[in-house]
């Protein structure tokens, strides 16, 4: 496979992708396990669906669609989960129904045969073309820039939001800003593994790492280096058994997760009974 990608270049989009799917969701993973929206993160990635069926409709790029809806949803969904009054949990669930609906219904308005979403549903890392690319490594960028330089803030908020706001820390801003960063990390990884299984890939190695490290720099670090390899390690079962990539990269993730869960807690329990 190694000399094929210095041949085709759909592979070599594909390896492309590969590294910065695995590098925001390393980052952006382990933010959201830690402040628990995990949930919240999956009816973003779902609302988008629904401009991608209006990218279709009108005649623009899916994935700008996508992007469009994902931020829009960030701020919808924040603004209303903010208020006390509000079950936000009623609110991610009828935002991810409302984003599949209407790119449902998009689709069908379109004249002539439907376009096949399959893609954008369950992903196809080796379909990933230039453009996609271009608009990945700009989310990417902005991504991987807004959490390092700005590290000791998200620690703070983060971990103690009480005493970050006395420190004069925007929380609120910050909560935004999170949620617009989920939205753009989702829009990197829809190309790879879809909208179906984003939210498997964007935990998968964050939880792992969270296993294994205890620093937070360090489970971002370990976790971007685990996204690498179960890319990497789908791409290559992909390509040679000829099956779907993403739910590839998803199976070897959530596989590796459960067996360090395991043998951790195997461990743990070898240990209790040796004292």
């Amino acid at each position: 496979m190694i000399s094929s990608i210095f041949k085709y270049e759909f592979l070599q989009n594909a390896v492309l992708s590969g590294i910065l799917t695995s590098v925001v969701c390393g980052i952006i993973g382990v933010i959201i396990i830690e402040k628990k929206l995990v949930m919240m993160s999956g009816g973003i990635a779902h609302t988008s669906y629904g401009g991608i069926g209006l990218g279709y409709l009108l005649g623009f790029k899916p994935i700008i669609g996508a992007f469009l809806f994902a931020v829009g949803a960030s701020f919808a969904i924040g603004g209303i989960s903010r208020k006390k009054k509000t079950n936000s949990d009623v609110i991610i669930g009828l935002f991810w129904s409302l984003g599949m609906a209407l790119g449902i219904l998009f689709v069908s308005l379109m004249p002539g045969y439907p376009p096949d979403m399959t893609s954008y549903l369950f992903g196809n890392i080796l379909s990933v073309t230039k453009s996609d690319i271009l608009l990945m490594i700009i989310l990417t960028v902005i991504v991987t820039l807004s959490v390092v330089m700005f590290f000791d803030y998200w620690k703070t908020y983060l971990f103690d939001g009480e005493f970050a706001a006395v420190m004069g820390i925007n929380t609120a801003f910050m909560d935004y800003a999170l949620l617009v960063l989920v939205a753009m990390t989702v829009v990197v990884m829809i190309r790879s593994v879809g909208i179906i299984l984003v939210l498997a890939l964007l935990t998968a190695p964050a939880a792992t790492a969270g296993l294994v490290c205890r620093g937070f720099r360090a489970r971002m670090v370990c976790a971007v280096v685990l996204g690498n390899i179960f890319c990497f390690a789908g791409l290559w079962l992909s390509y040679r058994l000829d099956i779907a990539s993403g739910a590839c990269i998803v199976i070897l993730s959530s596989a590796c997760y459960f067996a360090v869960y395991f043998l951790k807690s195997f461990s743990v329990k070898k240990k209790a009974l040796r004292n």
